[in-house]
């Protein structure tokens, strides 16, 4: 009797939880492209310091990430979503760029804070590229006053949605993007995304807390809870409106996976966004090969730094 039990349990739960019962969802994946399309480069070895304009590959395109030129064409190649990093200046700008000090990527020396937007503007945003260990600069000269602001960004794709990156890691610096996005309108700011560091991420939650948002704090909150109440189908309230970046790794894991835990958080106004591997350094499903090793039939969100390249893989 008590295994009959255990039996009709253990078939209850497969039931409620197994993905190839529910079936895959519709229509394609959404595509989030990483800081839009931009240069890539060798994640191998890569540590917090490593300067990765100096490690490209040997480039295909010239676009510069962070910049509009490289988000427009991101979302001409297919992308539903573009992602981009916040810094903030000396004049209390936003401006949009990914380092925290500037001589990797650009000919300017010094903190992106310490600097006025106007400076900033004169630099060269593409002076530090090289394929070759530093034989050569292929994109040297083409980047010279493409650094824009946050403002200029939702300006430029009015109605598409966007991840803002808050780089830096102090509440002031999420309070700044909370004023600037408190100026939007409802229906602006449900196309908005903000994710960053815990602090910082909070500093926007408290001010905005209608936007998505999403942190390290958070997204281990909400999947530590839905481990242990998601064999039911409850999704807890620390998961509902926001945004999930999972390392594809760890998906297994996660009662429902991918198709019924994807409707779960769907239902509750989430945003699943997959990540390749274990996540590090933002790797993106970004070749046909890394397509050909996520869930068959996911439909969810999927990061990439090539959109160019994967964009017309998914639409066939």
């Amino acid at each position: 009797m008590i295994l009959a039990v255990l039996a009709l349990a253990a078939a209850g739960l497969y039931a409620g939880n197994s993905s190839r019962l529910a079936g895959p969802g519709t229509g394609r994946p959404f595509l989030l492209a990483h800081r839009g399309l931009a240069q890539t480069f060798d994640l191998a070895g890569v540590t917090d310091d490593t300067c990765t304009a100096g490690r490209i590959h040997p480039p295909r395109h010239a676009y510069l990430e962070n910049t509009l030129a490289g988000m427009r064409a991101a979302f001409d190649a297919g992308a539903d979503a573009v992602e981009f990093d916040v810094q903030r200046t000396a004049d209390d700008r936003l401006a949009v760029f990914h380092d925290a000090t500037l001589q990797c990527r650009t000919d300017g020396r010094g903190k992106v804070r310490d600097h006025p937007l106007a400076a900033l503007r004169r630099l060269d945003l593409g002076y530090g590229y090289t394929a070759d260990g530093g034989a050569t600069f292929p994109l040297r000269g083409r980047g010279v006053g493409l650094l824009p602001t946050v403002e200029e960004v939702v300006a430029a794709f009015p109605g598409r949605e966007l991840l803002l990156h808050v780089k830096g890691a102090d509440p002031a610096e999420g309070e700044a993007v909370a004023r600037y996005l408190a100026t939007l309108p409802a229906d602006r700011l449900a196309t908005i995304t903000v994710y960053g560091g815990d602090a910082a991420v909070d500093a926007v939650a408290a001010r905005l807390p209608g936007l998505r948002v999403t942190s390290k704090r958070i997204m281990v909150a909400c999947l530590g809870r839905y481990l242990g109440t998601g064999w039911s189908g409850y999704v807890p309230d620390a998961c509902r409106h926001r945004q999930l970046h999972l390392p594809h790794v760890y998906g297994r894991w996660l009662w429902g996976w991918p198709h019924r835990f994807a409707a779960r958080m769907h239902a509750v106004d989430t945003r699943v966004v997959m990540v390749a591997g274990s996540g590090g350094f933002s790797a993106g499903f970004d070749r046909p090969a890394d397509l050909a090793g996520r869930p068959a039939g996911y439909t969810g969100g999927v990061w990439t730094n090539q959109v160019d390249v994967v964009a017309p893989l998914l639409r066939r």
